[in-house]
């Protein structure tokens, strides 16, 4: 099964720390273009 997440696009709120900075930064490691907001 491929898991990577080339030409996708996920929107992460709350990603200025904790949980939602470490969720941005693995979907950033598995191929994703990541919007985030504080």
């Amino acid at each position: 099964m491929n898991t990577r997440l080339d030409d996708k696009v996920a929107i992460v709120t709350g990603a200025s720390r904790g949980i939602g900075l470490g969720i941005a930064e693995r979907l950033v490691a598995e191929g994703a273009k990541v919007v985030i907001t504080a």
